[in-house]
C-alpha cells in the first residue's frame, strides 16, 4: 500500500487526538477490559463513543503504545481494504487499533474476524453508531469479541460534566435501597441536586449539551432523523427494508402517548401496515435506542413478542419530540428511572408497581405525595419519589437513581 496514504491516516488520527477534550471521561473508561484482543463498544448516536476511543488512545500513546484511530467511513476505505490497511500499519509497528463507525464498512465483522485469527499479536477496539447493524453482524464475532454498551450520561456524570465540585463515585443499587437516607444526606450537604435536575431531564443525557445549549432541541431532532434516515433505512432484515416515514409516524405516536400499553392491532391500523411489521419496527426503534420496551416479568415467547409498556428511551428525547408544551411529569419520572436503572440492570413490568429490577426489587415511581398502598405487601418494594431531597424507610429520592453509574 502507498506509504503516503498510511501516513495521511496517521496524521488524521493525531489531529483528532490533539482536539480531543481530556477534562472528563465516561465510566466505561475504568470498567472496560481494554487489554482484550477484540473489544466492541456499542451505543446510541451522540453518547460519546468516539470521544471515549480517542481518550483511551491518548492514554495508550502516553504509555508508549503504537496505537492509531481509524474511522471506517473515511474516503480512504472507499478504495483501500481494511485488512490491507491494518497490515500496512503492522509493518511499521502499530499493533493497537481503534476502529470507529465499523458498520459503514461492508462485511466488517468478517474482516475483524480474519484480522483476529491471522494476527494474534494485535488488539482491536471497535465501535459503531448503528446498534441495529452492529447487533446483526456481531453474531459472527461472538466467540472472539466481547461487547459493552455505552449509555448516555447519568445524572451523576452530567453533574461532573457541568463541573459541579465534589460529585461522589457511583453507588450500587443495593447501596441505594439499603442506605439511601445516609447517601442522599451526604450528597445534599455538598451538592444541591434540584438545582440541576430539571436541566438534566431536558438536555443532559447526551454530552453534546456542552457545545451549544441553545441548540440542543435542534441537535436532538437531527439525531433522531439520522437514526431513522441512515441507521435504520440503511439496514435490512431478511431482505425487508424499513419504510422510514412509517417508522417516523410510529415514533411520533409513541412520543405523544408514552408511557402506554400498546395495542398492536390499533397501531397497525393507524399506520396501514401489518401487525408483524409494527412489532418489528418497535423492536428496531428499541434497538436504535429511541424507545424503550418494557416486557412482563414472565418468561416465554409471548412476553418477548408484545411489550407491556412503551417509553421513549430518555427524557431528552421526550422533550425534543414533544409537539407542543412540556412532557407529562409522570412520564418524565418513569422515563428517567428506566433510563438510569436499565443501563446496568434488567428491568421488567411487574404484577404490581411500575418496575421489577433483576427479578428482585419492585419500584413504583411518583410524586412526593405518593403512598405505598399498591405495593405495601410486596416484598422488597420501594417508592422512587420526585421532589424528595432525602428519603425515609421505603421512600427513595428519584434523583438518587441517577448515581448508579
Amino acid at each position: 500500500m502507498n506509504t503516503e496514504k498510511i501516513y495521511k491516516l496517521l496524521d488524521q488520527s493525531n489531529l483528532l487526538l490533539a482536539n480531543t477534550r481530556t477534562t472528563h471521561d465516561r465510566f466505561l473508561m475504568r470498567d472496560l477490559p481494554w487489554d482484550w484482543r477484540l473489544l466492541g463498544i456499542k451505543g446510541a448516536r451522540g453518547v460519546g463513543k468516539t470521544t471515549l476511543l480517542l481518550q483511551r488512545l491518548q492514554l495508550e500513546q502516553s504509555a508508549g503504545q503504537k496505537a492509531v484511530y481509524l474511522t471506517l467511513d473515511d474516503v480512504h476505505f472507499g478504495t483501500q481494504g481494511l485488512r490491507e490497511t491494518v497490515e500496512a500499519l503492522l509493518q511499521i509497528g502499530y499493533k493497537r487499533f481503534f476502529l470507529d463507525e465499523v458498520h459503514k464498512y461492508p462485511g466488517w465483522a468478517q474482516h475483524l474476524k480474519n484480522l483476529y485469527d491471522f494476527h494474534p499479536d494485535i488488539q482491536i477496539v471497535f465501535s459503531g453508531s448503528s446498534i441495529v447493524e452492529l447487533g446483526r453482524q456481531f453474531v459472527d464475532l461472538s466467540r472472539r469479541a466481547i461487547m459493552h454498551e455505552l449509555p448516555g450520561l447519568s445524572f451523576r456524570e452530567y453533574l461532573i460534566f457541568r463541573e459541579v465540585p465534589e460529585v461522589p463515585a457511583a453507588f450500587t443499587l443495593e447501596d441505594i435501597f439499603k442506605h439511601h437516607r445516609e447517601i442522599a444526606s451526604g450528597i445534599s450537604q455538598k451538592i444541591k441536586p434540584f438545582e440541576f435536575f430539571a436541566d438534566y431531564l431536558k438536555s443532559g443525557y447526551y454530552p453534546f449539551f456542552l457545545e451549544n445549549p441553545a441548540l440542543i432541541s435542534v441537535r436532538l431532532r437531527q439525531l433522531v432523523r439520522l437514526v431513522l434516515d441512515v441507521d435504520l433505512a440503511g439496514s435490512e432484515e431478511g431482505g425487508r427494508i424499513y419504510q422510514v416515514h412509517k417508522l417516523g409516524q410510529l415514533l411520533q405516536i409513541i412520543a405523544e402517548s408514552v408511557p402506554f400499553k400498546p395495542n398492536i392491532q390499533n397501531l397497525a391500523r393507524s399506520l396501514e401496515i401489518d401487525r408483524d411489521t409494527v412489532s418489528r419496527y418497535l423492536r428496531h426503534l428499541h434497538d436504535a435506542r429511541l424507545i424503550a420496551l418494557l416486557y412482563a416479568e414472565l418468561q416465554g415467547i409471548f412476553s418477548l413478542q408484545k411489550p407491556e409498556k412503551i417509553y421513549l428511551q430518555n427524557t431528552a428525547i421526550a422533550h425534543a419530540l414533544m409537539p407542543v408544551g412540556k412532557p407529562d411529569p409522570g412520564s418524565l419520572r418513569e422515563t428517567f428511572f428506566l433510563s438510569q436503572v436499565s443501563a446496568k440492570h434488567q428491568v421488567n413490568y411487574p404484577a404490581s408497581g411500575d418496575f421489577l429490577i433483576d427479578q428482585k426489587y419492585t419500584v413504583e415511581v411518583g410524586g412526593k405525595g405518593k403512598k405505598l398502598r399498591q405495593i405495601a405487601e410486596t416484598p422488597k418494594s420501594f417508592l422512587a419519589l420526585d421532589d424528595l431531597p432525602i428519603g425515609f424507610e421505603r421512600q427513595v429520592p428519584l434523583w438518587l437513581f441517577g448515581f448508579l453509574y
